[in-house]
């Protein structure tokens, strides 16, 4: 198994981070870039995500990107995926595959990161390939590639900001925290999330510095360039009295306790467990290793993250950006030490359970299966995003028919109300012309409402049984349940159609409780 044992390099004549403590700081050498196999391994990783884009179906986020209006940001998350979203749909003609280019763009660029990182930290040729291979065909990276998330775009962001600050810190070139700066400010318009990632990275410099970094005006310079890259992200979070932080809340209260469980098993199977060895290797030697000193500070801030997602109940996903940058050290130490004694053994075991790793993941994250038997596999309950993604065009044809059943008086009074943004999403993307006006209270779409008083026969679509709605409606009966006629298990599947008349409250007074984060 890989160990991070130090090996020696040239050594410069850096001051200390700690005063009275006259050792220098080894200097990491830059090996030249692999260009040809890394640009290789991205090219395929493109590839096999470009060639099963069309799998399945929309995810229930694609679709509620394409619901929501342009605006500086909305309650849930900042405008940039759901933006990236329109503008992939309309270039590319409402094609699932055109939607879902973002995403492979973001994997590739991310396996490129991965590379670059690995050399950053002296890795030659194998280490970087290793990197790039890794993270390529790691399980949550391919899923992040397959379906455009706030989170696919995340993880550009925040390797490119590990970048910077391995730069910065490790060559001591002070320039690339005005670039890391630039980088932060235009995460911000994904996710607030990497603000975690700069507390991780502050408690990493306080902790184990180099904490001189602190006072240096450059670095300040970086976060004033970020602060005005993201004013306009920030200003919609401050004038909306910042509903990222009830959000955040809302997902604690809703996962929070499922969250805190599965967070450290998640941390050994988000990569896949064949390359578990292989990042705590990278752990363990960024602490340990002189040479990597100046940037001992990610290490840290990886367990910093960790320790804030447990107690705020995050998802076990959020540190996966720097679970990326631990696989990039660990590539540097896996190749030392499969360069040592018994080569060709140790690169054997290696590249064995690389490729294991590879086959696992895609299978797990790619929608390779027959959809007529997802359902009798263990994917969908691994997998919860390719579960989300089946059965829409067939729930939407159950909603329609369900309209289509009733009177034209009664049609002309309808409207239908959805209990997520993902049915909202795709009864307006799949059947907007064959139905009437579509509200769901799900998170932004709950701002959208409520709907005309003049609506007062309802179509309601997982909003609740007969009998929780019969007391705002003279009358309540169910006609139908969602069901995708292929057995996988997900949110809509099971879902009542309720059919409302005659609601005996108004829009104004019900729509308040109608509306809910999570």
């Amino acid at each position: 198994m890989p160990t991070p044992s130090a090996v020696p390099h040239h050594t410069s004549a850096r001051r200390p981070d700690v005063p009275g403590v006259g050792t220098p700081t080894p200097r990491v050498p830059l090996p030249p870039l692999a260009r040809g196999p890394v640009g290789l391994v991205a090219a395929a990783v493109g590839a096999l995500l470009l060639a099963t884009s069309n799998g399945y179906g929309y995810h229930r986020d694609e679709l509620y990107f394409l619901m929501l209006r342009p605006a500086w940001g909305y309650r849930d998350q900042p405008p940039l995926t759901p933006a990236l979203a329109r503008l992939a749909d309309t270039l590319f003609g409402g094609s699932l595959w055109g939607l879902r280019i973002p995403a492979t763009l973001c994997v590739v660029a991310a396996v490129l990161l991965a590379a670059l990182l690995a050399r950053e930290l002296g890795g030659a040729a194998p280490a970087q390939i290793l990197a790039a291979f890794g993270l390529g065909t790691g399980a949550t990276t391919l899923i992040f590639g397959h379906v455009l998330l706030t989170a696919t775009v995340d993880l550009v962001v925040w390797l490119a900001l590990l970048f910077c600050v391995t730069r910065a810190l490790l060559r001591d070139r002070p320039r690339w925290w005005l670039v890391a700066g630039v980088v932060l400010g235009v995460g911000l318009y994904n996710k607030l999330l990497v603000v975690l990632l700069l507390v991780g990275l502050g408690a990493g410099l306080l902790l184990v510095g180099p904490r001189r970094i602190l006072l240096d005006r450059r670095l300040w310079a970086g976060v004033v360039v970020a602060l005005v890259v993201g004013a306009p992200n920030l200003g919609y979070q401050l004038l909306h009295d910042l509903p990222q932080v009830d959000m955040a809340g809302a997902i604690a209260e809703d996962r929070g306790a499922e969250s805190r469980t599965t967070l450290v098993p998640y941390q050994f199977v988000l990569l896949g467990p064949p390359l578990a060895a292989i990042w705590i290797a990278g752990l363990v030697a960024l602490l340990r290793r002189p040479q990597w000193r100046p940037v001992r500070a990610i290490a840290v801030a990886y367990l910093v993250v960790c320790l804030l997602v447990l107690v705020a109940g995050g998802q076990p996903y959020y540190p996966y950006g720097l679970l990326g940058a631990l696989l990039a050290a660990g590539c540097v130490v896996t190749a030392e030490w499969f360069g040592r004694g018994a080569r060709r053994f140790r690169l054997g075991l290696v590249a064995a359970a690389a490729v294991l790793n590879a086959v696992v993941s895609t299978v797990t994250a790619l929608p390779l299966l027959p959809v007529r038997t997802l359902g009798d596999s263990p994917i969908p309950a691994i997998n919860i995003t390719a579960a989300d993604s089946v059965g829409w065009p067939r729930y939407v044809d159950q909603v329609v028919q369900a309209y289509a059943a009733l009177p034209a008086a009664d049609q002309a009074r309808a409207m239908v109300l959805t209990a997520n943004y993902g049915e909202a999403g795709a009864l307006t993307r799949l059947g907007g012309d064959r139905l009437p006006a579509i509200y769901s209270g799900h998170n932004e779409l709950g701002f959208y409402g409520p709907p005309p008083e003049s609506a007062t026969v309802l179509i309601g679509v997982g909003v609740g049984e007969p009998a929780r709605l019969a007391p705002f409606f003279g009358t309540c009966r169910l006609v139908g349940r969602l069901d995708n006629g292929v057995g996988v298990d997900n949110e809509e599947q099971g879902a009542p159609i309720v059919l409302c008349r005659d609601r005996r409250r108004s829009w104004a007074e019900l729509w308040p409780g109608l509306r809910h984060f999570d």
